[in-house]
């Protein structure tokens, strides 16, 4: 493309696309590594690059994870449910809000001037009042045949001067008219005072004579046309009667023409069963409503029901989507929900290529090793950043709590040395705060079993069978034992609430490296025993169980050997 404004034009586009602000999350159910990673990647970015980018997280964190964030005092990121394009990602209008008294006239003229077809009506405190549409300035012109109308919709004297071009003469224009019917007073002296009756306004030429006439029935306005000044006497009767009297250059005709133009438009505005919609809506349902309706502009709302703006459908064609960088994970299922409509710009993780899929090419970071915070500790010293005290200490946890201090079989070379590393910069004992930090989490006497099953739980596809696995560590068995009855009890809950076909439960003593097994749902006992061939089934107490000695790795040593165990059925 070419042209004088090529280069400006792009510029300003690329400053707005940075000041977007990019969310850098975990996975679903985060824990320690996913929450702390977001963090120290998005420090990582804010200092290497223009734009905005927040840490964010998908749900609530585990007490390990409260406990690190406690400890090196980060304050926890806020909780995004979902990342699906929500009306407030829209370019759309702030349209101001009109107050009900406002006149037809002007209505129509504001339309015409903002080019728009729709005009929101709002109270003094910013709730929405109604709406009014060119389509109801329409009616008001050719479907209204009574002459009461004016009087009915309690039209303030002021609306009926600005309509008229006119001039105030004598009486209030703050006042309303709100009695009686809308005459022209075109006859004789005689038929005049037939026709008029008191309350009326009146619409009449410069006669004195007719003017006197409609003055000794004592209406409530009247209106001379064709004139700037009237006659003293007509004046001074209008005073002592309290009639409103009004000039006009229009002629009868085109006064009694225009004057409907004056009545509010909360007398035609809709008030009842408008399509609203809030900020936080997001467009997926927004579409669904307005496909059942013919309505082509939507007011919407913020938390407190006040109005802050319209869309029209052509808005819906090209919303701007939020823009995210996933890390701890690359598997459609664990992502935040609403991820197919988010703009993925990045993913920076240490698990199996999963099934997430993108539009676009996108930066994609995937090393094997025992922790995405070892990742990202590389990424601090590749672009040379030097590592703060805190985000050391944000990341030497992550590392600590996805190898168990080095005892996971998912740990490298590269994990301990940055472990290392990062203890000596965040000035902490590996072992005593690896200690404090499982503990920590170990303690389930505050939680519900819910809560505690949900704290890292994932779940997988493999081909026809959805199946979950959580982890829960604790520093002994008696902890674990504590809670694996009301474990094994809850997992038909899981199955229901998740659509699950199997679920299994990995309890895992972090000093001693084992983990006991237990599982529900068809086939899975069956598919435990084939993936753990040499490990019986055991029970006691607390029911069922499989020992696994040695296994404390869920994406190493569990997942694979189910899906492979799940392969051969």
């Amino acid at each position: 493309m070419k042209g004088p404004f090529c280069g400006p034009y792009f510029d300003i586009m690329e400053k707005l696309e940075r000041r977007r602000p990019v969310w850098v999350i975990g996975h679903k159910n985060p824990d320690t590594d996913s929450i702390c990673a977001a963090i120290a990647y998005a420090n990582l970015k804010n200092q290497t690059e223009e734009g905005d980018f927040v840490p964010k997280k998908a749900g609530p964190i585990n007490e390990e994870t409260r406990y690190v964030l406690d400890t090196f005092h980060v304050t926890e990121p806020e909780t995004v449910r979902n990342v699906g394009t929500q009306i407030r990602d829209m370019d759309y209008r702030h349209t101001e809000g009109v107050d009900s008294h406002l006149s037809l006239k002007k209505a129509w003229a504001l339309m015409r001037q903002l080019d728009v077809v729709t005009l929101p009506v709002v109270k003094p405190d910013g709730r929405l009042d109604g709406i009014i549409v060119n389509g109801d300035i329409a009616y008001s012109y050719m479907d209204v045949y009574d002459n009461r109308e004016l009087g009915r919709a309690r039209t303030q004297y002021k609306n009926i001067i600005e309509t008229l071009n006119g001039k105030l003469i004598c009486g209030n224009e703050h006042a309303y008219f709100n009695h009686g019917k809308v005459v022209v007073a075109s006859g004789d002296t005689k038929t005049i005072r037939a026709e008029v009756d008191g309350d009326d306004l009146v619409i009449l030429g410069n006669v004195v004579s007719r003017q006197k006439a409609v003055l000794e029935e004592i209406p409530g306005c009247m209106i001379v046309t064709g004139v700037k000044t009237i006659d003293p006497e007509v004046v001074k009767t209008a005073e002592a009667i309290d009639c409103v009297l009004i000039t006009t250059e229009y002629d009868s005709f085109t006064t009694a023409r225009l004057i409907n133009q004056s009545i509010p438009i909360r007398y035609f505005m809709t008030t009842d069963g408008l399509v609203t919609f809030e900020e936080s809506d997001y467009l997926d349902d927004v579409t669904k409503v307005i496909g059942k309706v013919r309505h082509r502009d939507f007011p919407i709302l913020d938390e407190h029901q006040r109005y802050v703006g319209m869309f029209s459908r052509r808005n819906l064609l090209n919303p701007e989507k939020k823009r995210v960088i996933l890390v701890d994970h690359n598997e459609k299922n664990q992502a935040v929900d609403g991820i197919d409509e988010a703009e993925i710009l990045e993913v920076v993780d240490h698990h199996k290529i999963g099934s997430l899929e993108t539009i676009s090419p996108i930066y994609f970071t995937n090393r094997p090793l025992g922790c995405c915070s070892t990742i990202i500790y590389q990424m601090y010293q590749e672009r040379k950043v030097k590592v703060n005290p805190q985000m050391a200490g944000l990341m030497l946890s992550a590392i600590l709590s996805d190898t168990l201090m080095f005892r996971s079989p998912t740990c490298t070379g590269a994990d301990k040395s940055a472990a290392r590393e990062l203890a000596k910069i965040a000035g902490v004992d590996i072992e005593k705060h690896a200690m404090a930090m499982f503990e920590a989490g170990s303690n389930f006497s505050k939680k519900s079993i819910g809560e505690i099953f949900y704290t890292d739980f994932k779940t997988f596809n493999q081909g026809d069978t959805d199946f979950g696995v959580s982890q829960i560590s604790a520093v002994s068995d008696k902890q674990l034992n504590s809670i694996r009855k009301s474990l094994s009890e809850y997992l038909e809950k899981v199955l229901a609430d998740r659509n699950l076909s199997q679920v299994y439960v990995m309890l895992t003593n972090i000093l001693d490296q084992s983990t006991r097994l237990i599982c529900y749902g068809a086939n899975s006992e069956e598919i435990a025993r084939q993936a753990f061939p040499d490990k019986p089934i055991l029970e006691d107490a607390n029911g069922h169980f499989q020992l696994l000695p040695g296994v404390v790795s869920r994406k190493k040593q569990v997942i694979p050997a189910l899906i492979s165990a799940m392969e051969e059925q």
